[in-house]
């Protein structure tokens, strides 16, 4: 019967340091995810399309610098998102689901007080199929319940005409990448 308690008392000291560890480890990852302060995306053209290019997240005082060098587009506006899942699996890039859209707000301008967390607007593409995209955004996070983080980047095939509900009827999807945290 002694042999027993001691066993017992073993075991529940065993199971107590695992639970503390758990803890911890889970408190460390939380802060961690604190303090990433940048993120990329590479894209990759979905079927039939030759769309590449990189997208970076710097955090700033201001909120997330993004940057984007885009190319293997047609002259033009085309529509640019962040969508809900990171996954570019599917063929035509449907797989990343609609627009990441936490608040459950409707589709806007990326300056838009009414807008989904991914609305960003579009890239203006130059006659050389190259686009260049720069702006700062206080909405989206690479922390917390609007980050972007695992994310992924959808760029379209037509322009984002900002207001048609619920994506802006940008068309079908040209490239997808998910995001990810960066050094």
């Amino acid at each position: 019967m002694l042999i027993n308690k001691f066993f017992k008392g073993i075991l529940l000291l065993a199971v107590s340091l695992l639970l503390f560890s758990c803890a911890k480890n889970k408190e460390e990852t939380k802060v961690e995810s604190d303090n990433i302060t940048k993120a990329v995306c590479v894209l990759h053209p979905t079927a039939g399309n030759a769309v590449s290019g990189i997208i970076t997240f710097t955090k700033t005082e201001y909120g997330i610098k993004i940057v984007a060098d885009v190319e293997g587009l047609t002259e033009g506006k085309h529509g640019f998102h962040i969508h809900e899942f990171g996954d570019c699996s599917r063929l035509d890039g449907k797989s990343a689901g609609g627009h990441f859209n936490p608040d459950g707000k409707n589709h806007g301008a990326p300056d838009a007080s009414e807008r989904h967390v991914g609305d960003l607007g579009n890239l203006m593409v130059d006659g050389d199929g190259k686009a260049q995209y720069e702006r700062t955004d206080a909405l989206i996070s690479l922390s917390g319940s609007h980050s972007i983080i695992g994310r992924a980047i959808i760029v379209h095939a037509g322009e984002d005409d900002l207001t048609s509900q619920p994506t802006g009827a940008a068309g079908s999807r040209l490239a997808c990448g998910v995001i990810g945290i960066a050094k």
